[in-house]
């Protein structure tokens, strides 16, 4: 009896370690720093894949921003081609609160979100309504960027819904010349 009660517990223990997230504050000391605002006021250009739960790729896509930085308001006027040809907008406009701390709002995210940033790293968390097979499913994006020292920037998304990973956008972001 003791001895299932100690296994139960180690594996709760294990199950509540591996939920917990990383912090970004840990990546405070990393090099290059990263600020969204200088990386992207100008003209970038991305690369991504959505991936299902399984790994398999579903989607790829190029996405063309437009960014501009005035008054602390940063605007990303993002304009996404995917594979099959569809297009789709998407206009993030964030407003810096201090050195680590942005909230953001776009056209298609229902609420304010809180973005930070440490070091070399940027995160976001927001819920995004996303067409699947006809019908609209709002998943909770955990969104991660880590600037590369080549000056690429590599964005990691998890799409989650209640609490279960069911699918995961990846991208890598180039500054253009203007």
């Amino acid at each position: 009896m003791i001895r299932s009660l100690r296994l139960g517990f180690l594996t709760l223990l294990f199950l509540l370690v591996g939920c917990a997230g990383v912090d970004i504050e840990d990546y405070a000391d990393s090099e290059p720093r990263l600020d969204i605002a200088e990386y992207f006021t100008g003209t970038t250009r991305a690369w991504g894949m959505v991936q299902d739960y399984s790994g398999e790729v579903q989607r790829r896509f190029t996405v063309d921003i437009d960014g501009t930085y005035e008054n602390g308001t940063l605007t990303l006027d993002e304009s996404f081609l995917f594979s099959d040809g569809e297009t789709d907008q998407r206009v993030w406009t964030f407003e810096r609160i201090d050195e680590h701390n942005w909230v953001g709002t776009a056209n298609d995210v229902d609420e304010r979100v809180e973005a930070r940033q440490y070091g070399h790293a940027f995160h976001m968390r927001y819920p995004l309504a996303i067409e699947i097979d006809g019908r609209m499913i709002t998943f909770t994006m955990d969104d991660w960027m880590y600037l590369q020292p080549d000056g690429r920037l590599i964005n990691r998304t998890a799409m989650r819904k209640f609490g279960f990973k069911l699918g995961e956008i990846t991208l890598v972001f180039e500054q253009t010349e203007t």
